[in-house]
């Protein structure tokens, strides 16, 4: 249960398919219990009074070896051929159970007697109790430690003095009743039907489970595939992504809002902090950073360092990328203020963060190579953003946002666009290098 495909390390989707197995053994573990329950009240109603004392011992020892079983399944020590054991142990005491004559039966009746009350029955119900543990060569174990259970039992039969199992030779019927009704007979025809059934049944059973391991697999991996997804869009997005086939493989035009943070003075601050400060800090900046994009349905595009880029508006847009965008950059500048405050400058406290937002057409999709696929947004909307992250520096602000951005904020949400714009200053505009007309902007200071 602890092994991983491809001989790597477990994945997500392995772990997601480990807690689908334990939660199957549980399963399994509590239908043992109510079946045994439930034998145990038909043993009492249809076995005469005392016999089934006897079997109300065997049934704990069936309790015991699955609280063992389940107990293993759990333990750090476990290795999987505990659980072929565990089978192997639950075939050879049904066989005993079945085939071992009860001592508190009244009367002397002999042992072969005991093949004509219908006990293989319960084979089944061992067998199908398997298909919860997603391992078809289990199931075929278990199939073939009945069977072989089973013809040691039937072998101890025939090795008795007085069991007959040779038929009749002659066409006799009056012989052949006789030999019917002779209780110390066992026909092996039946015995051999008994085992070839079982076998069978094995074979099916083994072939279901391996076709329910595929699927479980395969759901594992979906829900792999999904938190992979979700470390980069919003649930929503998500939900979309997984509906559609290469919804990303055709490169598509559209209008975005981009995103981009960088943390003034880190690289100086950086050099002083040992490995281990530096990487907590620098997650707990992007896991703030990062719940802001998602809260406001951004899509984290890349960690560039100590920053990020994010996208409002891709891979679908939805009416709100502008405003969501203006309301993501005010709220990052805010959040980073509250997470500084109070911290001593070399925990993090002298940092400052820079955020660069502009609006307008952009390019997306999947690039790279079939076997390394990445979703990329390019154009000249995240150069500009860009560039006005990095203007932050020159004007002493925490968010630089152009116009363009504003009067689509404005166009979506005029009422939430004027609250968000109430911390904000006009500033004259700026010159970019690659464009010849400077730039209007606003500035959060």
């Amino acid at each position: 249960m602890n092994e991983t495909r491809d001989g790597g390390d477990a994945s997500l989707a392995d772990k997601s398919f480990e807690a689908e197995e334990l939660a199957a053994e549980k399963t399994a573990f509590y239908g043992r219990v109510i079946t045994l329950c439930l034998i145990a009240v038909l043993i009492t109603v249809i076995v005469p009074w005392p016999a089934p004392l006897y079997f109300y011992g065997l049934l704990a020892l069936f309790l015991i070896l699955g609280i063992a079983d389940y107990r293993t399944a759990r333990a750090p020590w476990r290795r999987s051929w505990h659980r072929y054991a565990f089978v192997t142990a639950d075939f050879v005491l049904l066989s005993f159970t079945v085939i071992y004559p009860n001592p508190l039966v009244m009367g002397d009746l002999p042992p072969p007697v005991g093949l004509r009350f219908g006990g293989f029955i319960y084979f089944f119900v061992l067998l199908a109790a398997l298909t919860y543990l997603y391992r078809p060569g289990l199931m075929l174990w278990g199939g073939i430690s009945a069977a072989v259970s089973w013809f040691i039992g039937i072998a101890w039969l025939l090795s008795l003095p007085d069991t007959v199992w040779m038929p009749p030779t002659s066409d006799d019927l009056n012989l052949f009743l006789a030999l019917l009704a002779d209780p110390n007979f066992i026909d092996l025809h039946t015995r051999a039907q008994e085992v070839s059934v079982l076998l069978i049944t094995a074979g099916l059973l083994a072939a279901a489970v391996s076709r329910a391991r595929a699927i479980a697999l395969r759901r594992a991996d979906l829900a792999g595939e999904r938190a992979n997804l979700a470390r980069y869009f919003p649930r929503k997005t998500v939900d979309m992504l997984a509906r559609k086939t290469s919804p990303l493989l055709q490169a598509r035009e559209g209008t975005a809002a981009v995103l981009f943070t960088d943390i003034i003075a880190f690289t100086a601050w950086s050099e002083k902090q040992s490995p281990r400060a530096l990487i907590a800090v620098m997650r707990q900046m992007h896991g703030l950073l990062t719940e802001i994009v998602f809260k406001h349905d951004g899509t984290l595009d890349k960690f560039i360092g100590d920053g990020l880029m994010a996208t409002f508006g891709t891979p679908e847009p939805t009416g709100r990328d502008a405003v969501n965008a203006l309301a993501a950059a005010i709220d990052m500048a805010d959040a980073f203020e509250t997470w500084r405050a109070g911290r001593p400058v070399e925990d993090g406290g002298g940092l400052r963060l820079a955020v660069g937002v502009h609006y307008g057409p952009i390019v997306m999709g999947d690039i790279g190579i079939p076997r390394r696929m990445e979703f990329a947004v390019l154009g000249d909307t995240v150069n500009v953003a860009s560039r006005l992250e990095n203007a932050n520096r020159d004007f002493g602000s925490r968010c630089v946002i152009s116009a363009d951005l504003v009067e689509a904020a404005r166009s979506q949400s005029p009422e939430m666009t004027a609250r968000l714009l109430a911390g904000l200053r006009p500033h004259a505009p700026i010159g970019l290098r690659g464009h010849s007309q400077k730039m209007p902007i606003l500035v959060l200071p």
